[in-house]
């Protein structure tokens, strides 16, 4: 059995989908996949189908639900496999788990490869290697995690968490990729994050370097001028220390934003932290 959590929710069993149409029992294989292995408590489940107004026939219900999963589970599987149901998609005591390894499931194998990008960064100071593992784990997304399931209080933290990994990882890839000398081809996919993340002042520093290394100064002074007054009108604060001090660097042509003389192992927005 193979899943996937980053964009819509896939689960294959011999080539054969096993995700349920209803959206409850949606929510229940979801919230499984995210934990393989381990034991999800009833609680944790009805919480993420029905909030804090639990019906009468919770339980009864989310049995069913359980059940639904089992037969299709069990019809994608055939009379021949070794095992059933019940031993993939298992009840324990308090609560279900799903007997699958984790590394059946994408979420995990895009954190191995995120935290082997860190790793090549931060103990062998290898740029190269580290935007290569950033983009083989950003390439397993398929749009926005869980992207086709309606998601409770449960599942919304896990989005949460993961699409903030998912941009975290990306300016981690841009960062490895601008110490690369890498600046004009990250323009395009720097201008549509920014325009995405209109107050996200790391996206924005970088889209600064990436712009005034390619000899573009004034439009690099822009996205500055840009975000200040967003963030004055929006807010009601000042840019940063850190990028205030970027766009002095830049009016002022400071060496220190040249590729060759940057500093290694750092990221754009600290380029002039204190």
């Amino acid at each position: 059995m193979r899943m996937k959590v980053l964009g819509p929710l896939n689960a294959e069993v011999n080539g054969s989908s096993v995700v349920p149409t209803a959206s409850k029992p949606r929510q229940i294989l979801a919230l499984l996949a995210l934990y393989p292995g381990r034991v999800v408590p009833v609680s944790t489940l009805m919480e993420e189908i029905w909030g804090t107004k639990l019906p009468a026939s919770a339980m009864t219900t989310l049995q069913t639900y359980i059940l639904q999963l089992r037969r299709r589970l069990g019809t994608a599987m055939g009379p021949d496999a070794p095992g059933t149901a019940k031993d993939i998609l298992a009840t324990r005591y308090g609560g279900y788990v799903l007997q699958i390894p984790p590394e059946r499931v994408d979420v995990y194998e895009y954190e191995r490869l995120v935290a082997a990008g860190q790793r090549a960064v931060e103990e062998q100071g290898d740029d190269r290697e580290a935007a290569e593992l950033f983009r083989r784990g950003l390439d397993l997304w398929d749009g926005s995690a869980l992207v086709d399931i309606r998601v409770g209080p449960v599942l919304e933290i896990e989005v949460t968490r993961l699409e903030e990994s998912r941009l975290v990882t990306r300016e981690r890839c841009i960062d490895a990729d601008l110490r690369l000398g890498r600046h004009i081809e990250l323009i395009a996919e720097l201008t549509d994050l920014v325009a995405r993340y209109p107050q996200h002042e790391g996206l924005h520093s970088q889209a600064m370097v990436a712009l005034y290394r390619s000899g573009r100064q004034a439009s690099a002074l822009e996205i500055y001028r840009r975000l200040r007054r967003r963030l004055i009108e929006d807010l009601g604060v000042e840019p940063s220390p850190q990028l205030q001090r970027l766009h002095h660097a830049m009016l002022s042509v400071d060496p220190q934003l040249d590729v060759a003389a940057g500093p290694r192992r750092t990221s754009t927005f600290d380029l002039y932290a204190v």
